[in-house]
């Protein structure tokens, strides 16, 4: 497992455990190396979101949607 891997596995446990500011720390250090990942930006946005921060977590779930739309024609 390579150490990007092994960030975000570890910053989905912290989400896990409620602990959101050191899984934001996470995604924001593996989207150092890879920062056109929508499933990154994606987990970074809940992060944010747990912590209150609603606006940054939009802009996170919004380019993520850019990078890869999903269901392009859901509504």
């Amino acid at each position: 497992m390579s150490s990007d891997e092994e960030l975000v596995q570890t910053g989905k446990k912290f989400l896990t455990e409620g602990k959101f500011a050191d899984a934001l720390d996470c995604f924001e250090q593996s989207l150092l190396s890879d920062p056109t990942n929508p499933n990154l930006l994606n987990l970074k946005g809940a992060a944010l979101r747990s912590l209150g921060r609603y606006d940054e977590a939009l802009e996170c779930y919004n380019k993520s949607l850019e990078l890869d739309p999903r269901d392009k024609d859901s509504s």
